[in-house]
């Protein structure tokens, strides 16, 4: 179950929280004081009405006056860019593993040209895409209009 739906309301509204759910909204509480949105007093208050809560009802007022209800707050955490590190390596090897193989076949077959550039393009293009969008790889045309 994903813990994003924590922070949106339910058609129904007796949806037990998961203690998932609960330290999901928690943590965006914490980035959201860590930012400036939340006094430490009304940080400390919700928090202890999170830990509180025993339906998803009961999580969802506490983000909906944040910024697309604090799931932005939780894109810049740690936690965040490791996993978003840890797909792109992922990515980099898939494509590794994709062009060893395309090139293995173009010299087994012996093709009179290097046919594996076409693909190996789009991999790259894809890998390059992936890696600007995480933030490893600036975009610069973010910064055009200052």
């Amino acid at each position: 179950m994903s813990t994003e739906v924590a922070t949106r309301h339910d058609s129904t509204s007796e949806i037990r929280a998961s203690d998932s759910e609960r330290e999901y909204v928690a943590r965006i509480m914490q980035a959201a004081a860590a930012q400036g949105l939340l006094s430490l007093d009304e940080a400390d208050d919700r928090m202890a009405t999170v830990y509180a809560a025993r339906t998803r009802a009961e999580l969802v007022p506490l983000t909906a006056d944040l910024p697309d209800g604090g799931r932005r707050l939780m894109e810049n955490t740690p936690e965040a860019r490791r996993v978003a590190r840890t797909g792109l390596v992922r990515h980099a090897i898939t494509v590794a593993v994709i062009a060893m193989v395309l090139v293995g076949v173009f010299f087994a077959t012996g093709a009179p040209f290097f046919w594996p550039a076409w693909p190996l393009a789009f991999m790259a293009f894809s890998l390059f895409g992936h890696a600007r969008r995480i933030g490893v790889i600036p975009d610069r045309r973010r910064h055009w209009h200052r």
